[in-house]
């Protein structure tokens, strides 16, 4: 697993603007501030990713979506914090939240981790991060930090590792409104 050195690391150069690499559940993401517009707009570039898409944000506790996202009933809540594989769920969001969070839409999607590394990255930086897979479109995600640095090296601002094993398989997406799968 990163070091704590490594995972402070990482949060400064987030806080700073940076992009970095890390593990998820399911393969390697990256990520940055969801309030930086000149981080995502850097994201977006080394994925040669649409900027009009969407993104997901990721945390450890549902309360760091809290301003990104309306208020969720209780049993809402405790259904995202639940679930027993990686998903991400499509949820109404705020106003105020951001388009290039959106995409242009009222929607805004959010995934729970129990990664530990995630979770550290979260509670050093008290909020959620964006979440997109670690790899330039139209190739295959990162499962490894091999893959990450051949894809990445001297372009992001940090590569957190692990030595986790990944499943390749992306998260799902659900709408919670109406428990519809998008993506399985």
């Amino acid at each position: 697993m990163a070091s704590l050195f490594a995972i402070r690391h990482a949060a400064h150069q987030i806080r700073h603007g940076g992009v970095i690499v890390y593990p998820t559940d399911t393969v390697y993401g990256l990520g940055c501030d969801p309030m930086n517009a000149s981080a995502i707009d850097y994201l977006n570039t080394l994925k040669q990713r649409d900027p009009d898409k969407g993104l997901i944000l990721i945390a450890n506790k549902i309360e760091y979506f809290n301003g990104y996202i309306k208020k969720l009933l209780q049993k809402d809540r405790v259904k995202i914090q639940q679930t027993d594989e990686p998903t991400s769920w499509i949820v109404p969001a705020e106003e105020s939240t951001p388009f290039w969070l959106t995409g242009n839409t009222q929607t805004l999607a959010i995934r729970i981790t129990q990664h530990p590394v995630i979770s550290e990255l979260c509670d050093q930086l008290q909020h959620p991060l964006v979440s997109s897979s670690a790899n330039p479109s139209k190739n295959k995600p990162a499962l490894n930090t091999l893959q990450a640095h051949r894809y990445f090296q001297g372009r992001v601002h940090a590569i957190l590792i692990t030595n986790k094993k990944h499943s390749g398989v992306p998260s799902k997406i659900r709408i919670l409104e109406n428990d519809t799968l998008l993506r399985a």
